[in-house]
């Protein structure tokens, strides 16, 4: 009877370790793309004046999602697509993380990287970061990823890679001093290459290649820069290029996986992290505004899906998709479990088969505590938007390869004196946001705004200290941005 239980253990072990095998041998590899500030108009097959040939042959080919939305600006929407929760649960909702505060995604969420190593996967990261480093704790390596090649901050000079005068450039925990004059992307993607070709295929790999291109500054090498001799405005003219430039990159490392036989076991994520900013010449026409903003041009972004798992492809996805549902839709895609107390929610499988999608409501964000540059808050239920407070500074449509006049920044007062005023609109009859309905549909406004009330009853104060830490100055760090001073 001993033998006859022990047998059926050890048969009971080996089945289980069979089947964990079989998981494992159908994730797929995972190549994960965000650009920065990418506009809703500046890809081809949304704008044909844009030549993003690769881009346009992967969303073709797999599947183009419609309404897929992020956080106003970078650091916001990096955290929610690495931890999936909204960032108003982490003190993240206002603006962005700088250098010199002592601030990064709390360290007590887990992290996408780190789920997938727990069920088997090689992770990396190439680019960019912004998710704080004021400690070692907080930075990619400390956070889930094997390898990390990229910068810490929001921006930087796309050749000299420093940002204030000051380096910020690492090959994991080591600063890079060799490659001032070459191009960022150029950087990248030879990086990325690597990590290709040196990858054991028989484990499932999780690249994450956040893309400086195409964040201000507006620099690009001038042959791209000359693929658009028709754009009449230089700084559309030299941003365009920079897209191009992405688009080639893209186009180099999917070539790197033909060349490596991962192309096919591959599921790639295409995403920007915000709107286009008009400042700098990104656009996101006919949708209104842009990167700050609560409106949709500042927040509804280029995504698709291609390759591995997908059953339904060459079709659009209409359904609605946050930043907050991207980590668990791959751990699912890749044969994990949700992460049941966050805010987000798997789509693997509506993605995947093209059915409609779990979602039904979504909050844009939640900043109430600070000078609301940002906008106090938005909510979208079902085809209904509400926009509570100030939306941002760019409020209009802006058409491409136009000079425009921004406003000046309003004051604190003037951006508090729209607390309380609402907007609100049927995105399904006006997505580009002309017709406000508030007085004409106070009912809704009331049932909204409750909503919102009721998701961000549990916010968490914004993390945002405005006198900056004397420890972060980079002369104390031989002149790099450096963690160890928090």
């Amino acid at each position: 009877m001993v033998i006859k239980f022990v047998v059926l253990v050890l048969l009971g072990g080996l089945l289980a370790l069979l089947q964990r095998k079989q998981v494992e041998a159908k994730s797929p590899h995972i190549l994960f793309i965000v650009a920065d500030d990418l506009g809703w108009n500046d890809v081809g097959f949304h704008n044909p004046a844009m030549k993003t040939p690769n881009i346009d042959k992967l969303a073709r080919e797999g599947l183009i999602l419609n309404q897929t939305y992020l956080q106003p600006l970078c650091s916001p929407s990096r955290h929610a697509l690495m931890t999936g929760y909204y960032p108003y649960h982490a003190g993240l909702q206002h603006l962005v993380i700088l250098p010199w505060q002592p601030v990064c995604s709390p360290l007590k969420m887990k992290f996408l990287p780190q789920r997938l190593k727990d069920i088997g996967y090689a992770t990396h990261m190439v680019g960019k970061w912004h998710l704080g480093f004021c400690s070692w704790n907080c930075t990619p390596t400390y956070r889930g990823f094997d390898s990390f090649f990229g910068y810490y901050n929001a921006q930087g000079d796309h050749y000299s890679h420093t940002w204030y005068n000051y380096l910020d450039y690492r090959d994991n925990e080591k600063p890079v001093k060799n490659l001032n004059g070459t191009y960022s992307t150029f950087t990248f993607v030879s990086r990325a290459q690597d990590i290709i070709k040196k990858h054991n295929s028989s484990q499932p790999l999780f690249l994450y290649m956040a893309f400086q291109n195409v964040h201000d500054p507006i620099q690009v090498p001038k042959q791209y820069e000359d693929m658009y001799p028709n754009i009449k405005t230089q700084g559309r003219r030299q941003f365009s290029g920079m897209v191009s430039a992405l688009d080639e990159a893209i186009g180099n490392i999917t070539d790197q996986l033909r060349e490596s036989g991962m192309y096919d076991d591959t599921l790639i994520v295409f995403t920007s992290d915000n709107g286009g900013w008009p400042k700098y010449y990104g656009n996101n026409y006919p949708l209104r505004g842009g990167k700050f903003t609560v409106y949709e041009g500042g927040t509804r972004v280029v995504s698709f899906v291609h390759g591995a798992g997908l059953q339904k492809t060459g079709e659009s996805y209409e359904s609605i998709m946050h930043a907050v549902d991207w980590s668990d839709t791959l751990v699912e895609a890749a044969g994990g479990k949700p992460d049941l107390m966050g805010d987000g929610v798997s789509q693997w499988s509506s993605i995947a088969n093209n059915f409609p999608g779990p979602r039904t409501e979504l909050v844009y964000n939640f900043d109430s505590d600070l000078a609301p540059e940002e906008g106090h808050a938005a909510i979208r239920v079902g085809d209904y938007k509400l926009i509570d407070g100030y939306p941002s500074l760019y409020p209009d449509w802006y058409k491409p390869d136009q000079l425009y006049t921004f406003k000046p920044e309003p004051s604190i007062p003037e951006m508090q004196a729209h607390a309380g005023r609402y907007q609100l609109f049927n995105l399904k009859d006006d997505p580009t946001e002309h017709n406000d309905l508030s007085k004409s549909r106070p009912d809704i406004v009331t049932e909204m705004s409750e909503r919102l009330r009721l998701l961000t009853q549990n916010a968490v104060p914004p993390n945002y200290p405005l006198v900056p830490d004397p420890k972060s100055n980079p002369s104390k760090f031989d002149d790099v941005w450096s963690p160890g001073w928090c």
